[in-house]
């Protein structure tokens, strides 16, 4: 049901653009729509590879020469560890700018490990010396499937002339069928599972949970063009409130802050720049269940942390930056690049005692770019990445990381 719904909504859109095509630019109707319905190979430490559709959309909702290029991004893949991913990320902007429309839409039937809170967890399964023995907790990979329903839309509206956009937006998360287990090379468990510690010491149940509330919003957005960036800069702060009157299991709220700033290194080659990416995700009031913890990788398009799995590294508190060196690789074409880059989290967790920057664990790779479609930056992204302790991954991916 799910597939046949994005189905018809890539087709309805595909129509919509054709039939207005030759009527010019018209105010919030779609023109110049620009479908690439890519057969998806992808790859990551989290999932293994991905085979299925990728389809990258891009058009103007105005005329370019007053409206940024909105895009969507969609996902329909199953994976070498017998995944299924569903997903539909966008950014829409209205006629000259004055509403953006921000979306991400999934559902998962996936697994994942977990490794236990903070910065500081292992690779392998041990209790976490934090509890006491005869209270043990299990500490690094510990193995979860699970279903995931996301419905994340947020309305943002521009201030006067300005850059600054203010709005309000919805969120909704559903965790269920959450099994752990270890495999059966990591033998018996000798503990609780991390998963189970925390939400029953925090009252959540172990099998199910829901996370349903509101965002505030405060958006500057001065990027070209929000797929792959030359220049200038981009923030986002998100204030959510998750009472439990609109169906989250406990009430609590976070604050997320997103910067990325763009220095171009050449007028006369804008694809020559560095790239900077600072990110921080906090639990400011309540609890919140386990899943919904800030974690490495479950940004909106899932970046962050390159060189580590999604779902490495988890808690209450997350601070994550990044730098990355992009370059052409032609001397008078755009179609391929490359990059060079530097990460860096580090996760605070009061369930077992370690706070935000005590340790600090750093990422680094290179990456091939192939940019496929030169008007919009539709672009290919290949990178390979070490972490700390042996970890790695190769991740494929449509677009830029940031």
């Amino acid at each position: 049901m799910k597939t046949s719904f994005l189905t018809l909504l890539f087709w309805s859109l595909l129509h919509v653009s054709y039939s207005q095509s030759t009527q010019g630019f018209q105010p919030n109707k779609i023109n110049n729509f620009k479908l690439v319905p890519l057969p998806a190979v992808a790859s990551n430490p989290a999932n293994g590879w991905m085979f299925g559709l990728a389809p990258s959309a891009t058009w103007y909702m105005g005329s370019p020469e007053n409206t940024k290029l909105s895009n969507l991004v969609g996902n329909l893949l199953y994976t070498t560890k017998k995944q299924w991913i569903f997903s539909v990320r966008s950014n829409i902007f209205l006629s000259e700018n004055s509403l953006i429309l921000i979306g991400d839409w999934r559902y998962f039937l996936t697994s994942q490990p977990t490794y236990g809170l903070g910065s500081s967890s292992p690779n392998e399964v041990q209790l976490d010396s934090y509890f006491p023995s005869n209270n043990g907790v299990l500490w690094g990979e510990q193995q979860m499937d699970f279903t995931l329903i996301r419905f994340y839309e947020a309305v943002l509206k521009r201030i006067s002339d300005t850059n600054f956009y203010l709005g309000i937006g919805y969120h909704l998360d559903i965790h269920s069928k959450i099994e752990n287990f270890l495999t059966e090379e990591q033998g018996t468990p000798m503990g609780q599972f991390s998963h189970d510690a925390y939400n029953l010491s925090h009252g959540f149940d172990t099998d199910s949970y829901t996370l349903s509330g509101l965002t505030l919003n405060a958006v500057y957005e001065n990027r070209d063009v929000a797929v792959s960036p030359y220049e200038k800069n981009f923030a986002w702060v998100s204030y959510k409130v998750n009472p439990s009157f609109l169906g989250s299991d406990q009430s609590s709220s976070t604050l997320q802050v997103d910067y990325r700033h763009y220095f171009n290194l050449n007028s006369q080659r804008k694809r020559h720049l560095v790239g900077v990416w600072a990110y921080g995700n906090f639990l400011v009031s309540g609890n919140l269940p386990y899943m919904n913890l800030p974690s490495l990788g479950w940004d909106m398009f899932g970046r962050t942390g390159r060189g580590y799995a999604q779902g490495r590294f988890r808690g209450e508190s997350m601070l994550y930056s990044e730098i990355e060196y992009r370059f052409p690789l032609q001397q008078n074409k755009e179609t391929f690049g490359g990059t060079l880059f530097f990460n860096a989290n580090s996760f605070g967790s009061k369930f077992n005692g370690e706070k935000l920057l005590e340790a600090i664990n750093p990422g680094y790779g290179l990456g091939l770019r192939v940019m496929i479609n030169k008007a919009n930056r539709t672009t290919i992204a290949a990178d390979y990445a070490f972490g700390r302790k042996g970890n790695s991954g190769f991740y494929l991916n449509i677009n830029e990381s940031f």
